[in-house]
């Protein structure tokens, strides 16, 4: 087999618009994409690989042959390239994923035609309107059309011949009022027809040409005294008004749009379309979409587009984007990115529908999957502090101490953003005398990193300082004698208003109070202030009672122990009887220890 010379290659494809093709050694096509100037974005490939992303460069690998297919204009490419990915659904190429057949209402074409609901779309001369992203709403338009309009059911041929000899007869639909009974010749299909119209009007969005329509009736039949009908017709204004009133009204004046936006994560985005027609949303559908190449999401948008307008079966010729696409419109059709206005509304509605659609569908993915969720915090947290790599570990140090007195710190680890218990670490000062803060942090974080790098550990990626400027530079001067102040990230955050401080940097950074990113770095000083003190409080206690033991005239360190042990505090040891101290103690001992506790009292 011949070695694939992508030079040789470049030279047959043209500076024009149109399609390419990449295809294999086994001559399967395995990505399509579409340019305004086919050499250049086909060379883009092949030319400063390094820049490419790594789906890229083994999409690259792959090829062992390009065909291409000059178009007029960029819209023509934009279709052609959709077209070619839905037929063969290339292994590199970016697919909507959504495997739901939707229903449709179908009037079927037939005399005294029937109305319903199908997941079969049959190019039988019928008119489909749809499909529904949404069942229950479909089924609510469908319920008032019955309601408002007499339709018949049956599925028997209403031919006008089959009337005429008598075939049928009247049924129980008929006798309850929800059939005028055409079958029987009752109602004629001028009059049927009359009500299919105002049902593809309502079925079109055109609700307020209906209202009007029965409005005129209803003023009519009032002048001709004839109440009864008067009322049908004020009935089914007031429950085509009360439909209205649940449909996502816009503004009467945005005819027949088509609207998308797009949320996007690292392998998938989601779409979102919304159609609208006489200022009411009577269409609306989330897709989703998985990456392959790391497509930007205007390229996204571009590839989905086309899909969903094909799906639905649009032809809006107005299509509103959140940003500008690289494709130019036609007289056919046009993008508009609204910057005010009832449209500007719309286009926030879709936002808003596909940010919750994210949401929910990454807290799913997440149950499943509990490592996706920890990617997405920690690449959000290296975003938010701006940090060169993940912080996969990260430790937090914090210091203890009651006037001066048993000055101790801690550190707690967290890895994956979950405390990691086994690697929390305390530290007994042993260097600095009376209340230094400061010095006390310098020398904690001096001798757990002097330690890490003794016993060549990996460091963490982020260190948390619990303290401001002072405790971050004290920590910083420790990274620096030990020379890894360039290996990891430092910050320091302040309690009173949980400002984040960098090293050299005069104004702090504030995160948004429900970022994941601030939860996490709390939790870090939370529990770092929780096992540092308990730490110090056994400290201290143990401390205090060996201080007031030890000064007992006679009573040794070994005594002191036994005594501890047995009684286990100094309030026990107090309240012991004689005998049970002359268990550990001998006798001159009790009276020493008596004598103590009694001058103490004086």
């Amino acid at each position: 087999m011949m070695e694939f010379d992508y030079r040789k290659e470049l030279t047959k494809i043209p500076h024009k618009p149109g399609v390419y093709q990449y295809f294999d050694k086994d001559d399967t096509l395995i990505y399509v994409g579409k340019a305004k100037d086919l050499r250049n974005r086909v060379g883009s490939y092949f030319v400063n690989q390094t820049q490419l992303n790594s789906k890229t460069r083994v999409l690259v690998r792959k090829i062992n042959r390009i065909a291409f297919t000059i178009v007029d204009t960029e819209i023509d490419a934009w279709l052609l390239e959709n077209n070619l990915i839905k037929k063969h659904q290339p292994r590199y190429n970016v697919m909507l994923k959504d495997d739901k057949t939707y229903p449709w209402i179908v009037i079927k074409q037939e005399h005294f035609p029937r109305i319903f609901w199908t997941r079969k779309y049959i190019k039988d001369g019928s008119k489909y309107y749809g499909p529904y992203a949404s069942v229950g709403m479909m089924h609510i338009i469908l319920d008032m059309i019955r309601e408002l309009f007499p339709l018949r059911t049956c599925n028997l041929n209403l031919a006008p011949e089959n009337i005429a000899k008598g075939k049928y007869k009247v049924c129980l639909e008929y006798q309850i009022g929800n059939c005028k009974g055409p079958c029987e010749g009752y109602q004629s299909e001028e009059d049927y027809d009359q009500n299919l119209a105002d049902i593809k009007d309502i079925l079109n969005g055109k609700i307020s040409m209906v209202t009007n329509r029965l409005k005129e009736q209803m003023h009519a039949a009032v002048e001709a005294m004839d109440f009864e009908a008067a009322h049908k017709s004020k009935v089914k204004l007031d429950k085509l008004s009360n439909y209205q009133s649940k449909s996502t009204v816009v503004s009467s004046s945005i005819t027949n749009v088509d609207v998308f936006s797009i949320a996007s994560e690292d392998n998938y985005a989601f779409v979102n379309f919304l159609k609208v027609v006489n200022g009411v949303v009577i269409q609306t559908q989330t897709v989703e979409l998985k990456k392959r190449l790391d497509e930007t999401d205007a390229e996204l948008l571009a590839i989905a587009i086309p899909q969903i307008r094909s799906k639905f079966r649009s032809h809006s010729r107005e299509i509103i984007v959140p940003f500008e696409l690289d494709i130019e419109g036609n007289e056919d059709m046009r993008f508009l990115v609204p910057k005010l206005g009832d449209k500007k509304k719309l286009l926030e509605l879709s936002l808003k529908n596909v940010a919750y659609f994210k949401k929910e569908r990454l807290l799913q993915y997440e149950k499943l999957n509990p490592e996706i969720k920890t990617e997405r915090v920690l690449k959000q947290m290296q975003k938010d502090l701006r940090l060169p790599v993940l912080p996969r570990h990260i430790e937090c140090f914090d210091n203890s101490n009651i006037q001066g007195n048993y000055p101790v710190s801690a550190v707690v680890v967290f890895k994956d953003a979950k405390p990691s218990k086994k690697d929390y670490r305390h530290f007994n000062v042993k260097t600095v005398e009376g209340p230094n803060d400061f010095a006390t942090m310098e020398e904690a974080v001096f001798r757990r990193y002097r330690r890490l790098l003794d016993e060549d550990q990996s460091l963490p990626q982020l260190i948390v300082i619990d303290g401001g400027k002072g405790q971050l530079g004290a920590a910083l001067k420790s990274l620096k004698l030990l020379g890894i102040e360039k290996k990891v990230t430092v910050i320091g955050i302040a309690k009173r208003l949980e400002e984040l401080f960098y090293p050299g940097d005069q104004y702090p950074l504030y995160l948004d109070k429900k970022s994941e990113t601030l939860k996490i770095i709390q939790h870090l000083r939370d529990e770092a202030h929780r096992f540092g003190i308990t730490f110090h409080r056994n400290q201290r206690s143990r401390k205090t009672f060996v201080s007031d033991l030890d000064n007992i005239p006679g009573v040794g360190k070994v005594s002191v122990e036994k005594l501890l042990k047995t009684f286990r505090s100094v309030k026990k040891v107090k309240e012991a009887s004689d005998e049970e101290l002359k268990k550990v103690l001998n006798l001159k001992q009790v009276q020493a220890l008596r004598q103590y506790f009694a001058d103490e009292t004086k």
